[in-house]
């Protein structure tokens, strides 16, 4: 991918297993995290179940993307279950940062 985010010709759309940190996806999801932490830090009481849930749900996107990345080279089951567990952590942390 060039510094303009256009993928090259002699590079695949999708990289190949355990390159997840090249995914878009795995990059925003880290965005994500990091940007939930410092709110939560910043207007959640940290003690509060708000504050686990929320960080919890966006650290489990991360992982998750980037496990079933890894994981694409033995299994695209796993690999789309993972994925699809990622999406589900990311659209809580979205439905819970509504009701804060």
């Amino acid at each position: 991918m060039d510094a303009g985010g256009t993928v090259r010709a002699d590079e695949p759309l999708i990289p190949k297993h355990g390159g997840y940190r090249k995914l878009k996806s795995f990059q925003v999801a880290q965005l994500i995290y990091d940007i939930t932490v410092r709110f939560c830090d910043r207007y959640v009481e940290r003690r509060s179940r708000a504050h686990d849930q929320m960080v919890q749900a966006a650290r489990s996107g991360v992982q998750n993307i980037a496990e079933g990345s890894q994981a694409s080279g033995t299994s695209k089951k796993t690999e789309l279950k993972l994925t699809n567990v990622a999406r589900a952590s990311l659209e809580e942390l979205q439905k819970r940062r509504r009701n804060e």
